[in-house]
């Protein structure tokens, strides 16, 4: 299998990186329009004092032009350095990586999740087999792409927790409690990814490989599993960015629904409490996270259909 370019993925990583500056600065623009003085957003709800208001002139630059302050932040971005917590007197790196780790199992369970549930339902509805099956999935699939992720949380934490009792109600109580949050947020993507690997897999399965592949003898399953299921995969590689991005960022919000810990708790009391520099790094973390999976998703893209490099 051939290998992309040099110039093809140097292209791709300065796009990626280009939208993390992009994301970086207008984070920082945030900052900076917010009402009062820039050093007043900084220290939130946190205790004012002259010391702490000349720490905070003096980590943030408040005290230089503009353009020298603005280079100073995207340089302690590129270190690595998330800023300090005025409010909680700790850095932000600290604070968020104590909690990065809920949100980040949570995340990837749910994006594994949709990502099965997706593959079965458009294998088991491909094709002209199962008509009345195949109108059932797509309007179950359109309802929960159109549906809030808290919603459907909401929803199953109401039937199988308070009725039933089948799952835990809040909390991070071992792996019964990551069910119902997971299964919330792997709804919506696998409704979406469903409706794009089925359009992948009838559109593959009318290409003359595929009468190729009949001709041969081979069952009609075979045939779907081998051939078409590959090649409708292809599209999909190219929502990986998305399905993760939507899961992390979802995540944020389905946390609060079933009481987990995560950067949701950290994200709701940094923006309740005005804490902007805890803010700020989780925009950038995820924006980070989002280039990441997505520029990966690109090279791998690259890799797996020849057709890209040549043009």
């Amino acid at each position: 299998m051939a290998r992309p370019r040099l110039r093809e993925v140097i292209r791709r990583v300065g796009a990626g990186l280009a939208v993390l500056w992009a994301a970086a600065t207008a984070a920082y623009l945030v900052l900076l329009a917010a009402p009062g003085e820039t050093v007043d957003s900084i220290i939130g709800d946190g205790a004012d004092t002259p010391q702490i208001r000349a720490e905070i002139v003096a980590e943030w630059g408040l005290d230089r032009p503009a353009v020298l302050q603005y280079l100073d932040y995207l340089w302690r971005l590129a270190g690595g350095d998330l800023g300090r917590s005025y409010l909680l007197q700790r850095p932000v790196a600290e604070v968020i990586g104590e909690q990065l780790g809920p949100t980040l199992l949570l995340a990837v369970t749910a994006a594994g999740l949709g990502v099965l549930l997706a593959l079965v339902i458009a294998v088991v509805t491909a094709g002209d087999r199962r008509p009345w099956l195949r109108r059932v999935s797509s309007g179950t699939e359109l309802l929960l792409v159109s549906t809030p992720p808290f919603l459907i949380g909401i929803v199953l934490l109401s039937v199988l927790s308070f009725r039933f009792g089948l799952f835990p109600v809040a909390g991070d109580q071992g792996l019964a409690a990551l069910v119902l949050p997971a299964v919330t947020l792997a709804l919506p993507i696998a409704g979406l990814l469903a409706q794009v690997l089925r359009d992948g897999i009838d559109r593959a399965l009318e290409e003359p490989f595929v009468l190729t592949a009949r001709s041969r003898g081979l069952r009609e399953r075979a045939v779907l599993l081998r051939h078409a299921l590959r090649h409708a995969t292809l599209p999909a590689v190219t929502l990986a960015g998305w399905l993760f991005g939507t899961a992390l960022g979802g995540a944020v919000i389905v946390e609060q629904v079933f009481g987990r810990p995560g950067l949701g708790q950290v994200t709701l009391t940094a923006v309740t409490s005005k804490d902007m520099p805890v803010v700020l790094a989780v925009v950038t973390l995820s924006a980070a996270v989002y280039v990441v999976v997505s520029t990966a998703a690109d090279l791998a893209y690259l890799i797996v259909d020849p057709r890209l490099r040549r043009s």
